[in-house]
């Protein structure tokens, strides 16, 4: 286990000083899942929640989420996102929704957090929306799946 980058030597928590790191190419992939009542999917696939479309209104919160992570975050490091890609799928076999999210940025530090962050908000999201059809969804397996770039270099979750 390395030392805790975000902890002061006399246990105090700060923001780490990534000015001296070099730019460079990050990208993370996380995903999660909202698990729903086969009623519940049904309702969303055919665009029949209440209040509205739930994969455009899941997709635009996921891209929000990433692009305010650090004011939710403490010690985040605020990031110029290149891009944030959100994919939500449905899958009867859950039954539900799958979320994955791909956050990419050129800069000092990883978009790991951005990532997460993004799929969480999208599947609370599809929560709310369906939260008068199915009070009894779950949220499941939000975690990282990929990361590339940066003094770490890559990592990818082994299934």
């Amino acid at each position: 286990m390395t030392e805790l980058t975000h902890l002061s030597s006399s246990g105090e928590a700060h923001m780490v000083d990534v000015s001296a790191k070099a730019d460079t190419r990050r990208i993370a992939r996380a995903r999660g899942r909202v698990v729903m009542a086969p009623r519940t999917l049904a309702l969303a696939v055919a665009g029949q929640a209440r209040k509205g479309d739930v994969f455009g209104v899941a997709r635009i919160a996921a891209i929000m989420a990433a692009k305010k992570t650090s004011d939710l975050i403490p010690l985040c490091h605020p990031l110029p996102l290149s891009s944030v890609l959100v994919e939500i799928v449905p899958d009867e076999a859950l039954p539900g929704l799958r979320v994955a999210v791909e956050a990419s940025v050129t800069g000092k530090t990883g978009v790991e957090m951005e990532a997460l962050t993004a799929v969480s908000v999208a599947c609370l999201t599809i929560y709310d929306m369906l939260k008068a059809a199915d009070k009894a969804m779950r949220i499941e397996g939000v975690e990282l799946v990929s990361k590339e770039g940066g003094k770490s270099g890559d990592w990818r979750r082994e299934d």
